[in-house]
């Protein structure tokens, strides 16, 4: 009897396990459907731009976090935004746009730069703008400062002290903990490795570092200064005085903002100022307006640009775990780009760079593609926050390249780093190792030891000659001498302003100037934008990859800050593995 009964209460738990599994999967789907139906516009709508939140290049579905919540409230996608703001100057039925302002994280100036021009492009469709926030950052009212009408709640608080960036030394740390850094680099600029090499900045990293916030500063004070009708000497005098702790009054008084008012006022301030029915308007959101637009095309004649995007750290392969992260995979694109080169119905590509860099290795075989494309059709290079070191290198050899004034981009320069634990290993936690090889470099990349003089030279000869690769690629793309690469090389960071006086770059501007570029390239009138690659759908991101590892990961960099951003940085070296050409540090803006 009592066998009976435990099978019973087994099929029993089964069925019920079985039910809920249904029952998940028909959320899920319900979900997935929804997020992927068409939207359609009402007449009288209003466009809200959440700016509270992460922004990113684009935007993935993540099913765990669609359920169990996102570690970030606001998950904002740049190039969704972009898209919704052009959308929005070209309906009719959408009557303004409200930009609902907050704490922006994540975004470059560069990304704020393409979406802050965006706006003031709108506003010659002759449709207004108007801002509201509890609190502003100070990312949040740059682009806010467009609007017609600035409002903040009464006791709220907002953000205008300039720029700042900081870089973390664990050197220290290292040394205590036993671990030292061996370093092989080549660029007197070439800082990524300098918090593994020394305790503070050197003059060079605060050279540059100086140099480029205060273009990008500049650029920022007068932006504002056009839209607000202020000069660039008042905001400055107002960053100075400490405005995010100032009364409203005060903000008012000095124009940075138009009025106060409470959130549940805003209904009727946005009727008032868009010229919509306060009980009418229908609000619709970045996402579902960017849906709706999917690859419009110019036209019927069939020709194709396509916009590939590649974005993140350029690694060898696809990371798993809670190190991976937003990756230009080598292999995959380059597999990519060829085959968009074969497609006769593709008339140019435009390469949408967001990246720091990685992998000097991965980053010769997307060069070597984008060559193959040249080769048939033009390749224009839209450069984003970031297009510096790898970022570049893949760039070069574009038939032009398009930059933001405020992209970071160059930093032609390597560097190799391996840990070497001696010290942590045996003194420390008294683990010790012996080895037996055959040959003299047999177990070169043990970590256990000190590394030999003649391991030294192998890799400082290995990264040499990678520099010389880099800077001769560089060349043959700007078409000019390898020296006069090499003399605004050694891994200096420019500005995509500065790039553009010294050669690094052909025209300033956003992803809309690259497809025009594209276009007379192309020699064509009518086309069709598609973008590459093709996001992964709710399913595909729920059964091929690992959601969890999306969530942890999310929470551990909410959490541990940088350095979770230093953990992924050492994760991705491999001492039989090959050089780095990244970005000289994560720069991290407080906008």
């Amino acid at each position: 009897m009592k066998q009976f009964f435990k099978y019973v209460l087994a099929t029993i738990t089964g069925i019920v396990i079985l039910f809920l599994f249904m029952l998940l999967m028909g959320v899920i789907s319900i979900m997935s459907m929804s997020s992927q139906s068409s939207v359609k516009v009402k007449d009288g709508s209003v466009l809200e731009i959440n700016l509270t939140g992460n922004m990113s290049e684009r935007k993935e579905d993540n099913p765990l976090a669609s359920l169990l919540g996102n570690p970030n409230a606001n998950n904002i996608s740049h190039e969704n935004v972009m898209k919704a703001i052009k959308k929005a100057k070209e309906d009719e039925k959408i009557k303004g746009i409200y930009i609902q302002g907050g704490i922006l994280t994540g975004a470059t100036p560069a990304m704020l730069e393409e979406i802050h021009d965006a706006l003031v492009d709108f506003k010659s469709s002759k449709k207004k703008i108007v801002a509201y926030a509890d609190n502003y950052s100070q990312g949040s009212y740059y682009l806010a400062s467009v609007a017609d009408s600035i409002v903040i709640n009464p006791l709220g608080m907002l953000n205008w002290d300039g720029l700042a960036s900081q870089t973390m030394y664990p050197k220290d740390m290292l040394d205590k903990l036993g671990v030292k850094m061996e370093i092989f680099k080549v660029g007197t600029y070439k800082s990524a490795v300098e918090p593994y090499m020394r305790s503070d900045m050197s003059d060079e990293n605060r050279e540059q570092l100086t140099v480029m916030q205060d273009e990008m500063w500049s650029r920022m004070k007068a932006d504002v200064g056009k839209s607000r009708k202020l000069s660039v000497d008042k905001l400055n005098a107002l960053a100075d005085s400490g405005m995010t702790f100032a009364d409203v009054n005060i903000y008012k008084s000095s124009k940075l903002i138009d009025k106060t008012a409470y959130s549940d006022e805003v209904p009727q301030l946005i009727a008032n100022t868009l010229g919509v029915d306060k009980d009418d308007y229908h609000v619709i959101n970045v996402d579902d307006l960017a849906s709706s637009m999917s690859n419009e095309p110019k036209g019927t004649s069939g020709n194709i640009i396509a916009v590939y995007y590649a974005y993140g750290t350029i690694v060898d392969e696809a990371a798993s775990g809670l190190g991976a992260g937003a990756e230009i995979v080598g292999q995959k694109v380059s597999k990519d780009l060829l085959k968009l080169a074969e497609d006769d119905n593709v008339k140019a590509l435009v390469l949408r760079v967001n990246s720091g860099g990685g992998s000097a290795y991965a980053s010769e075989q997307i060069w070597h593609a984008v060559e193959k494309v040249k080769a048939k059709k033009p390749v224009v290079v839209s450069m984003g926050g970031l297009a510096a070191s790898g970022g570049y290198y893949i760039s070069s050899g574009a038939s032009w390249i398009v930059a933001e004034p405020m992209t970071l981009t160059g930093s032609i320069g390597i560097f190799g780093m391996f840990p070497i634990a001696k010290e942590l290993l045996n003194d420390k936690l008294g683990v010790h190792y012996h080895t037996v090889k055959t040959n003299e470099y047999a177990d070169f990349g043990d970590f256990s030891r000190d590394m030999s003089e003649g391991e030294k030279r192998m890799l400082q000869g290995y990264v040499n000659r990678g520099y010389e690769l880099f800077t001769q690629r560089c060349a043959m793309g700007r078409k000019v001498s390898q020296d006069s690469i090499k003399k605004i090389g050694e891994g200096r960071v420019w500005t995509g302003e500065h790039a553009k006086k010294i050669g690094l770059v052909d025209e300033l501007g956003g992803l809309s100037a690259a497809l025009e570029k594209a276009k007379t390239l192309a020699k064509v009138d009518e086309y069709s934008v598609l973008n590459y690659p093709a996001k992964k759908s709710f399913f595909d991101n729920l059964f091929d990859e690992n959601p969890a590892d999306s969530y942890a990961r999310g929470k551990m960099e909410e959490t541990f800050g940088e350095f979770y951003t230093m953990f992924q940085m050492l994760k991705h070296l491999n001492p039989k593995g090959n050089i780095q050409a990244e970005l000289p540090y994560k720069i991290k803006f407080n906008l």
